[in-house]
């Protein structure tokens, strides 16, 4: 039968285009069914994260550390910035000063000290001494009894020296001013007569004889001079100490000296 068909004029290119159409038919069929999935879009969660370096991600992994304090704490004081003193005790004579005056008059003083650190400071002292006068003085002066004394005021560099925490030292050294004064009670001495040892240390000799206004009963005098000496401190309290101290004092003034070692015992604190 397909022969016959095909035998009639025209069926072959009918057939033809029943078949191309056929063709699209289909594909547009195919292209409907399975249209084309785009691809997924990735979610934040999937997308991966942006590589780091080597050195942040180590740091991140370590926790931060503390910042530094600048300022450091400032470091207690091991010394007292200022101390204050008070002593007594007597003293020793010397050079001149022991031909006229006896040892042993009683000595009293007090001071004050400022540290600049544990080892040195400036001490400031004050000192009365009783000068008692020897019997062969007062032969010389003619008079029956007398009094004598001296005051000293001492302004001198300190060093400290620490040993244990219980017992120091200490040395000082410096300048002195002096005040020596003393009262004859009485003289038979004539006015206008030559001057004996005692007189002319006594400093009322003028030109090598007693003043003719008979003014020579009373003595009062400046001395410059220095002193130097040292001391052991033992500590009682935290705060207190006690301490023995020895010490060389010498003043002069036209010509006329003064020289006494004071021997003191006293408390620091």
């Amino acid at each position: 039968m397909i022969r016959k068909f095909a035998a009639v004029p025209g069926f072959g290119s009918l057939a033809a285009l029943i078949f191309f159409v056929t063709i699209v038919a289909g594909a547009a069929a195919v292209a409907q069914q399975s249209p084309a999935q785009p691809a997924p879009a990735q979610t934040p969660t999937q997308q991966q994260p942006a590589a780091q370096p080597a050195g942040n991600s180590q740091a991140s992994d370590q926790e931060p550390a503390p910042e530094e304090s600048t300022s450091r704490k400032p470091k207690p004081r091991d010394y007292k910035k200022w101390t204050f003193n008070v002593d007594g005790g007597a003293s020793l004579t010397n050079g001149t000063t022991r031909t006229f005056v006896r040892s042993g008059g009683g000595i009293g003083g007090g001071g004050v000290a400022h540290n600049t650190n544990k080892y040195f400071g400036f001490r400031l002292d004050f000192q009365f001494d009783n000068l008692p006068l020897r019997a062969t003085a007062l032969q010389q002066a003619q008079s029956l009894s007398a009094t004598s004394h001296m005051y000293a005021l001492m302004l001198d560099p300190i060093i400290n020296i620490p040993a244990t925490k219980v017992w120091s030292g200490y040395v000082l050294f410096g300048p002195s001013w002096l005040h020596r004064s003393g009262k004859l009670d009485s003289s038979t001495a004539t006015p206008g007569t030559g001057c004996n040892g005692f007189f002319v240390w006594w400093g009322r000799c003028y030109a090598g004889s007693l003043p003719l206004n008979g003014r020579f009963l009373t003595e009062s005098q400046n001395e410059f001079g220095y002193n130097l000496g040292g001391g052991i401190a033992r500590k009682i309290r935290p705060n207190v100490e006690i301490y023995a101290e020895f010490r060389y004092l010498h003043g002069k003034q036209n010509g006329i000296t003064t020289d006494v070692r004071p021997i003191t015992l006293g408390v620091r604190w």
